[in-house]
């Protein structure tokens, strides 16, 4: 009886991440390209599914509009050279992606430009053949 109380409660807590999952075509619009040139992180999240990089971005008209740009999961970002010390808040930062098609201020993110100047790719499903670079991993993609 425990076993079947627990095996339960595994498939009624597997069901919220999964309805949170989606593709890139539900929720974003490949047609809608977004690349702010000097963004100020406010916020990251990484979180599964997808992390969250939030961003302030200064409008020609002198307002700030809050941006939240999707990346890939905190597994991916981190093969991709992104890990929980990589952005923090008030980085200047340049990123590119897709805005949603609900015309909201939320994108999911392709390309991220470091202050230093590293390019780095956040793991978006969007268009595109995948990660057009990568962060070699020690023992695993270089030799010694």
């Amino acid at each position: 009886m425990r076993t079947l109380l627990a095996l339960g409660a595994m498939v009624v807590a597997s069901i919220a991440p999964m309805r949170a999952h989606h593709a890139f075509a539900a929720e974003f619009d490949e047609k809608k390209p977004v690349k702010f040139l000097d963004a100020t992180v406010t916020k990251v999240e990484l979180i599964n599914p997808h992390s969250w990089i939030h961003v302030d971005v200064k409008q020609p008209d002198g307002t700030v509009e809050n941006w939240a740009i999707e990346a890939g999961s905190p597994n991916i970002l981190m093969r991709r050279g992104i890990t929980k010390n990589t952005l923090n808040k008030g980085d200047k930062i340049v990123i590119d992606g897709y805005q949603s098609k609900d015309g909201s201020k939320r994108a999911n993110g392709r390309d991220l430009t470091l202050p230093n100047g590293q390019h780095l790719f956040l793991g978006s499903s969007g268009p595109g053949e995948g990660a057009p670079y990568e962060v070699p991993r020690p023992g695993v993609d270089t030799k010694k």
